[in-house]
């Protein structure tokens, strides 16, 4: 359906990626995975037409539909909610728009105008055959959390996350042919990517994805298309499918490039030990060629690199953790926590999840002591040192100082190459150290918060959205950093794959203030609501 021949993108004399010659099948999924940096994004903005400059050819089959997810998600602010979403099928909006305009302001006395409404109404019954665009319209919607009562709404009332839930609705619910979508499950909570994990299992056409959600991944890629030393590499499977046969391939290129290594010096040293002898020389001639027709370079493991993340505690904790006792609180008329109250004790690790809107962030907010509740108190044990990752860390990393100025202005007085370590297992590197805050991305950002943390070495962390930005590399370095520490963690993520790896207790918070408590892993409270 999609078909790359020697596609190359180049950014002054930098290569992006060289020679790529793909076919993407119907009926298959691929999910675009890669370093960040790789050329992902532009990879799909090229397929997809928004980039068009380039070297190669871009081939899609005449006759398809093709839906691209928008990114910008102010594009339709004075559009209602459900004309933003028919506007994914432009031809049928049109259609409507005009028909409507004709309906209401047209001379039915005039033969162009009846002619027109019944061009129009053909090209209706052509994109609509049952009349039920505003029924399947309002359903996308209602499985995205907007409520009917919404839909007439202007876009421009909605708050980001629910505007970009409405871009999604866009592009899904004209059931295009070829599907092209970057991070589709951003501002999306637990429930509601499973419901898209179901609607994309479903798509009969061509798709590629990007996201870092390994679990949406898994679930919904047939395929997967590997973007490193620009080169676009297919494999058959899931992610997790991707991940156990390129380790394999790495170790078996490590023994090969191990192997060749020392072939090489076996050779190198007979040419020089013999290529002056006349007895040897036929022998040396042929070493010789051999060795010019052995690349190392050929041969090389993933250029991925993944992040050190370890978090030590440097005070050990006594006999209690943390109390929170009837805490209640409200925005105006918006309650979104009523009497919430739990002991947590020493070395536990809670998974802190509901759906957009329920309160988590502000739970995280009053515990760190940065919004005083309605009602309600929050007490530390004596020996908690608590450290915290707020979801608006992008916007909390500013200034013009350096990365390492950055840091080494929380504790002047710590160590420099301790400060330089922590920022190196975070993928900064020396030179990189030197950046300005003011010049990274939100991704880099992150990384910046996690040394902090690192730094602090808290015996409590509270972690809010800390896998936003991230790639998949770190995300899994990250559970496997909270799973590791031996402290207690309250963790807010939508990371089903994070969640799982580290949590021995979820609480759920719901809409309309209350909670569920429950003792035990994510999988098996998932399994738990599954049964019910």
């Amino acid at each position: 359906m999609v078909q790359t021949i020697n596609l190359t993108k180049r950014f002054g004399s930098r290569i992006l990626f060289e020679k790529i010659n793909l076919k993407l099948d119907r009926h298959k999924r691929y999910g675009l995975i890669g370093a960040n940096g790789a050329g992902k994004t532009t990879f799909l903005k090229i397929l997809s037409g928004e980039i068009k400059e380039y070297e190669g050819d871009i081939i899609i089959e005449n006759g398809l539909k093709v839906g691209v997810l928008g990114q910008n998600q102010y594009a339709f602010e004075n559009y209602t909610i459900t004309d933003a979403v028919l506007y994914g099928n432009k031809r049928l909006f049109d259609a409507i728009k005009e028909k409507e305009k004709l309906y209401e302001t047209g001379d039915f006395s005039d033969d162009k105008v009846n002619n027109r409404l019944a061009e129009l109404e053909v090209i209706c019954v052509e994109e609509d055959p049952t009349y039920e665009y505003d029924v399947n319209i309002a359903k996308v919607l209602e499985n995205l959390s907007i409520p009917s009562t919404r839909h007439g709404d202007l876009m421009s009332s909605l708050d980001t996350s629910d505007k970009f839930k409405v871009l999604l609705a866009q592009v899904l619910y004209p059931k295009p042919d070829v599907l092209f979508l970057d991070e589709p499950t951003n501002n999306l909570d637990i429930d509601t990517i499973g419901w898209l994990e179901q609607e994309l299992q479903r798509h009969e056409g061509t798709m590629v994805v990007i996201s870092h959600d390994r679990h949406f991944l898994n679930a919904v890629c047939t395929n997967i298309l590997d973007v490193d030393f620009q080169k676009i590499r297919e494999f058959t499977g899931n992610y997790d499918d991707w991940y156990l046969a390129s380790t394999v391939l790495v170790k078996q290129l490590e023994a090969d490039r191990a192997k060749q290594l020392k072939e090489k010096e076996q050779l190198e040293a007979f040419v020089r030990r013999f290529s002056a002898n006349a007895s040897k020389a036929k022998q040396a001639t042929s070493r010789a060629k051999q060795l010019e027709k052995l690349n190392i370079e050929d041969i090389k493991p993933s250029s991925r690199r993944d992040p050190s993340i370890v978090f030590k505690a440097k005070r050990q904790m006594g006999g209690e953790a943390l109390e929170i006792h009837g805490i209640s609180h409200q925005y105006g008329e918006n309650k979104v926590l009523h009497n919430i109250s739990m002991r947590i004790e020493p070395g536990e690790k809670i998974a802190l999840i509901g759906h957009n809107g329920a309160g988590k962030s502000t739970l995280c907010k009053i515990i760190m002591e940065e919004v005083k509740p309605t009602k309600g108190s929050v007490k530390w044990g004596a020996t908690i040192e608590p450290s915290y990752f707020p979801q608006d860390t992008t916007d909390r990393i500013t200034g013009t100082g350096t990365l390492y100025d950055w840091l080494r202005g929380f504790d002047p007085k710590r160590e420099m190459a301790e400060i330089r370590n922590c920022l190196g297992r975070m993928l900064f590197n020396g030179e990189q150290q030197e950046k300005s805050v003011s010049s990274i991305s939100g991704g880099e950002k992150h990384r910046m918060m996690l040394s902090k943390m690192m730094l602090e070495s808290g015996n409590f962390l509270v972690l809010d959205e800390p896998s936003n930005h991230l790639d998949l590399e770190a995300i899994i370095a990250l559970g496997e950093a909270l799973r590791e520490f031996d402290g207690n963690v309250i963790c807010v993520s939508h990371d089903r794959e994070l969640l799982d790896a580290f949590a021995t207790r979820v609480v759920e918070l719901h809409y309309d203030g209350t909670y569920t408590d429950f003792h035990g892993t994510y999988e098996e409270y998932v399994d738990q609501k599954g049964s019910k």
